[in-house]
């Protein structure tokens, strides 16, 4: 069986100081690298940055701060989560990554995704109206781009390339590219067309629900005479020394980034019933090291996954009681959860 790998992902949520104070964005993304810095010491297996275009966060571009971070780790996986290529090009999103690769001496990999916000497209001139057809096409094209040879290809909404060759190249000859998906049965069978890895957004209810997706991903995959890779899910989780203290810490700043996106969406506000059932029975990892450990391992096991992120940041959580949360991953979650597994 694959070695389970375990993962922390974040948005560069703006978190607050020890005074109450909400951090600059460039104070934000300075604090993200000091976290991949201590996940990379405390052994993680693998760090993903989401690609957004709103208030909240500070993480518009993950390459670039994978890059500074790359300079200053030496083992750590460094993605993104996800990279939204329905509105950037396929071409300059290979070449990015690819110079991370080189940068960290092959860790790099991309989690490419339509994204769960739509931000982008206005921003960049993309119309909603090719929203599926912006992210099928693109796709198409970046999976030929990870061959490293000179590509001929033609759409319907970008330029055609000719015999394009593109730079730099992998030491490795391959850009490690997962596909990010949020639930769609359609997007799981094209991974599973394209012989990705799937990366789950296990984002809420019990685990057990999205059993069927992995299920489908691998019978398409043997339909198409593909492979059909480990299963990768991330989740929502926040670790502190005591169930209490995280339950406390988390609530505040879950609630408020919480009903903002839900305002957008037309959701109510989310009560604290509904928070703590979630992390009773859902999928929100949140509590003392051994209580998140065995939530995440009751989850590996129901799901088969080969890879478990958690998502360790939430609106304005304090930086300082992210960090911890980084430090509690990595130093007794991890070992816990895998020591449950092979009992």
């Amino acid at each position: 069986m694959t070695e389970l790998l375990f993962g922390l992902d974040t948005f560069g949520d703006l978190p607050q100081n020890d005074e109450g104070r909400t951090l600059s964005y460039a104070a934000a993304i300075r604090h993200v690298v000091e976290e991949a810095v201590l996940a990379d010491e405390l052994g993680v297996d693998a760090l993903a940055l989401g690609e957004h275009h709103r208030p909240e966060y500070a993480i518009s571009t993950p390459e670039t701060v994978l890059a500074g971070i790359a300079t200053r780790t030496s083992r750590i996986r460094l993605g993104s989560g996800v990279t939204v290529l329905s509105s950037d090009d396929p071409v300059r999103v290979f070449q990015r990554f690819a110079t991370v690769d080189a940068l960290s001496g092959g860790r790099a990999e991309v989690i490419l995704g339509r994204g769960s916000f739509t931000e982008s497209f206005p921003l960049f001139g993309y119309d909603l109206r090719d929203y599926d057809a912006l992210f099928e096409e693109k796709l198409d094209l970046f999976v030929q781009l990870l061959n490293e040879k000179p590509v001929t290809w033609e759409g319907t909404l970008r330029p055609p390339l000719e015999a394009a060759d593109v730079f730099p190249k992998t030491d490795s000859g391959r850009l490690t590219t997962w596909v990010g998906v949020g639930g769609s049965p359609q997007s799981v069978i094209r991974t599973a067309r394209y012989g990705l890895p799937l990366m789950l957004a296990v984002i809420g209810g019990p685990a057990a629900r999205f059993r069927p997706l992995i299920e489908l991903y691998r019978r398409a995959a043997a339909e198409f005479g593909t492979t059909a890779h480990p299963v990768g899910m991330h989740s929502p989780g926040f670790v502190a020394d005591t169930d209490e203290e995280a339950r406390e810490v988390f609530w505040p700043h879950y609630r408020v980034i919480r009903d903002r996106i839900g305002a957008l969406r037309g959701w109510p506000p989310v009560r604290r019933a509904e928070y703590e059932n979630e992390i009773a029975h859902g999928s929100m990892y949140v509590g003392s090291p051994d209580t998140v450990a065995a939530r995440i391992a009751e989850a590996v096991r129901t799901l088969g996954v080969g890879r478990f992120d958690m998502i360790y940041s939430s609106g304005t959580v304090p930086a300082s009681a992210r960090l911890r949360a980084v430090e509690l991953y990595g130093s007794r979650v991890i070992p816990r959860v895998r020591d449950l597994l092979a009992g």
